[in-house]
């Protein structure tokens, strides 16, 4: 009499199919809470009616005259630092399931330990999806356009769901490295604002000071920006237009998006494997 062994489960598709539960489960809380959704998108608005009405008419975009080059310099910008501020959710989201002990029970299943976080990871992922669909039509409203076709816009988008896909990561590793979402709140961001203050979001590159501008052009998050302006065809003043930066942004962008994930996917999971004994 035979016995049949069950048969071994390929463990990539365990991790994807993981994943996607968990996934699920992170997107299902969103109608629970809809002040959760209402708030992500309340700051990126107010971002860009200040900057766009408040602070347009006293920032010129060098070689674009009139008030509406500057709604179109920042759209890009806003995007973004959007997609940059998603580091919060998925720290915040990962430091309360600590808390919370859910974690815990994660480890009693038969899970793989990067299904767990990227579970988490592709959840926010759409939640920014669906914020950055709001910022398009708030951009839109206040005079922002894209000139180089439908095909080039989609590709910036795609860039700029890379480069939150990316920071997600990073978020993860964060909110499994603190003691709480409290702490997490604050560490997920606290470093975000000078590093998107200095880069070409807001203010045009030549009009900082010369020993900033070549750290702005070589920020990750003025590669995404001027890769986005670029496919938008939107105004993008470099100070060294002949700089890599300058000739390459679509290249510079997906070269920061690929070494962040390279580098913060592996952390983030190594660090729930030590801080779950999973």
């Amino acid at each position: 009499m035979s016995v049949e062994l069950p048969a071994r489960v390929n463990p990539l598709s365990r991790a994807l199919s993981d994943a996607g539960i968990l996934a699920w489960r992170s997107l299902k809380r969103i109608p629970r809470t809809p002040d959760m959704l209402i708030y992500a998108t309340i700051q990126p608005i107010m971002f860009v009616l200040l900057f766009a009405y408040v602070f347009g008419n006293a920032i010129p975009i060098p070689g674009f005259p009139g008030p509406r080059a500057y709604r179109e310099f920042l759209m890009s910008g806003i995007f973004a630092q959007t997609m940059a501020f998603a580091v919060a959710s998925a720290s915040v989201g990962l430091a309360d399931d600590m808390s919370k002990g859910l974690i815990d029970r994660f480890r009693s299943l038969p899970m793989a330990r990067s299904g767990v976080i990227a579970g988490r990871v592709v959840g926010d992922l759409v939640f920014n999806a669906f914020v950055m669909l709001i910022m398009v039509i708030c951009g839109f409203i206040v005079g922002w356009r894209w000139h180089n076709g439908f095909g080039q816009a989609l590709a910036a988008f795609a860039i700029l769901l890379l480069f939150a896909f990316a920071m997600l990561w990073v978020g993860a590793l964060i909110g499994l490295s603190v003691g709480g979402p409290e702490v997490a709140s604050s560490a997920g961001l606290i470093w975000l604002f000078p590093l998107t203050f200095l880069s070409n979001a807001f203010v045009p590159t030549p009009q900082l000071p010369k020993a900033l501008q070549p750290i702005a052009e070589w920020n990750p998050i003025s590669s995404i920006v001027a890769a986005c302006r670029h496919l938008f065809g939107n105004p993008s003043p470099f100070a060294s237009p002949d700089g890599f930066p300058a000739q390459h942004p679509v290249w510079l962008s997906l070269m920061w998006c690929t070494a962040i994930i390279v580098v913060f996917a592996p952390l983030a999971v190594r660090k729930y494997r030590s801080a779950t004994g999973h």
